[in-house]
């Protein structure tokens, strides 16, 4: 990803939150190197999450960032398309229309490539799109979904799709305008591209667009979800937010933290059976919350339940 530069909240000796957030935004301002934010509290945490969110011009409190959690901090963001690895960028046209042909024509809603690819990745079939959130607390619970990932940092992702936009070829800019907004629509998409690879062809460099699916279900709604797009199926998000640091922030969540997360996602109700409706989330979430707390390697945090 580039040079990182390391702000350690729980290392900064006498130095206010605020204070470090907002030498965080200055950075991000001056277009400086990828801010790469390590996190020691919760409360330290939710104003990181949170930090550059006031808007003055609207007078609200208004995040600019899609966020993505992962468990492990070695994680990239290879696509699941590219996770196939040999020559998948030739197999993104021959997985989409078996798709296609296989799957319930009324199930797309609407006969467009853009809501085909948001049912073919919201599904699990391998495509260019790599799933985001509106919500920071969706992404918290993606990086502590899995309690055998609990011994890992886990990451946050966040991209300012706002300013994203700036990057954006001069014809899906225009729509954006006269839409007044940020992110595009499977409508928006089609009116500036009938195909990927008309898509591929607005801009030679290739660039990456934010992309509000259809909502195919609860799943879909419950998520805040979003998708990432980038103009060539090999092309790589890493490499994009590497030219464009000013946009882009990890934030690195301790293994130690991740149990002290959990049960406090648990109890804002930031859970599988609230993320994926039906009875398949109900019993993933009651699985893992009734599941042990501790391992015989995990010794007790500050976060171990007592009693």
């Amino acid at each position: 990803m580039g040079q990182l530069r390391h702000v350690s909240l729980a290392t900064a000796p006498g130095a206010k939150i605020a204070d470090i957030v907002a030498q965080a935004e200055h950075w991000r301002r001056g277009k400086a190197a990828v801010e790469d934010i390590c996190v020691a509290s919760w409360n330290e945490l939710n104003d990181v999450l949170y930090g550059n969110s006031w808007r003055e011009e609207l007078g609200r409190f208004r995040s600019p960032y899609a966020f993505r959690g992962v468990p492990d901090a070695t994680y990239d963001l290879k696509t699941s398309l590219m996770r196939l690895a040999g020559n998948y960028a030739n197999l993104e046209g021959p997985l989409l229309r078996t798709f296609q042909r296989y799957a319930q024509r009324e199930s797309a809603r609407g006969d467009t490539i853009w809501n085909w690819l948001a049912l073919a990745q919201h599904h699990g079939l391998p495509t260019r799109l790599l799933d985001w959130t509106y919500s920071p607390y969706v992404a918290l619970h993606f990086a502590t979904q899995d309690t055998a990932d609990f011994d890992h940092d886990g990451i946050i992702l966040c991209v300012d799709y706002m300013q994203s936009v700036e990057f954006l070829p001069p014809k899906l800019r225009t729509i954006l305008d006269e839409e007044d907004a940020y992110v595009l629509t499977a409508d928006m998409l089609t009116r500036g591209a009938g195909s990927l690879p008309e898509f591929d062809r607005l801009a030679k460099p290739p660039f990456v667009a934010f992309f509000e699916p259809p909502s195919l279900d609860e799943r879909i709604i419950n998520q805040y979800a979003l998708f990432s797009l980038m103009s060539d199926p090999a092309a790589s998000l890493d490499e994009w937010l590497a030219q464009h640091p000013e946009l882009f922030r990890r934030i690195t969540i301790p293994a130690a933290l991740k149990w002290e997360i959990r049960d406090k996602l648990d109890q804002a109700n930031i859970t599988e059976r609230v993320l994926f409706p039906g009875l398949d989330g109900l019993s993933r979430w009651l699985k893992r919350y009734y599941s042990p707390a501790l391992r015989r390697d995990n010794p007790p945090g500050p976060s171990a339940r007592k009693g």
